[in-house]
């Protein structure tokens, strides 16, 4: 250790107590993190690229400061989803601190990793106070039966109104209208069921109605529009 000639030449003063940094909750304990294995905890974060072209979603489940599981969900750009598929490959077995000093190829995808870092390290995770956390595999819960990321999708012009394109429950196939041409309900096709079906031997077009269905008021509706089309 190199001190300068002013410094060289204090006196020595006693610091006093020291008590550590202030505890943080991580699963349910509380942590007085020190080192990078000491941090743990499942949590998400959101980032945008300099342009704001596009957006991620990440999501890591740390153990003991290394990366056991992530998830990562983009989507505004298409070079976005093949910085996601090297981001899989690189961040898992990384410890945070690693990751987070890791070109992950894109700026969402970077940016997320900050925004997520914090949360983690100040104890803002989301199985904080949940005994023993969540077991690897507790990301993919955020993305349901079939195993599709949930998107809304709504485009809308002044002189033709709403189009619903893609809701959690699928890709929107049909809108329902009333009688003032308001939207009041729509149809969707769950296209990761549709896929399971027909990996398992279902015929296409059997597959495609098994994997239909609808909310609001769909039935008896004035009017149906394909929002792709019309």
């Amino acid at each position: 250790m190199i001190y300068s000639t002013e410094v060289q030449h204090m006196c020595p003063i006693a610091k006093g107590a020291y008590h550590g940094p202030a505890p943080i909750p991580e699963e349910g304990k509380w942590v007085q993190a020190k080192e990078i294995k000491d941090i743990s905890g499942l949590t998400h974060g959101i980032g945008w690229c300099a342009p704001q072209q596009g957006a991620c979603k990440l999501t890591l489940n740390v153990k003991d400061g290394v990366i056991e599981e992530a998830l990562i969900e983009t989507i505004g750009c298409s070079g976005m989803t093949h910085s996601a598929a090297m981001a899989a490959e690189i961040l898992t077995g990384k410890t945070i601190l690693e990751a987070l000093n890791t070109d992950l190829v894109c700026d969402a995808i970077n940016t997320a990793m900050r925004e997520l870092f914090l949360q983690i390290v100040y104890g803002r995770t989301q199985t904080a106070f949940s005994e023993g956390g969540l077991p690897i595999g507790g990301g993919l819960e955020d993305l349901g039966k079939g195993l599709r990321s949930m998107i809304g999708t709504m485009y809308s012009t002044k002189a033709k109104g709403p189009r619903y394109l893609e809701m959690t429950e699928g890709y929107v196939t049909r809108i329902a209208l009333n009688e003032a041409n308001e939207i009041v309900g729509y149809e969707f096709v769950n296209l990761g069921k549709m896929m399971e079906s027909i990996k398992g031997g279902m015929n296409a077009d059997e597959a495609l109605q098994k994997a239909k269905g609808h909310y609001g008021q769909f039935d008896n509706a004035h009017k149906y529009v394909d929002p792709r089309k019309e």
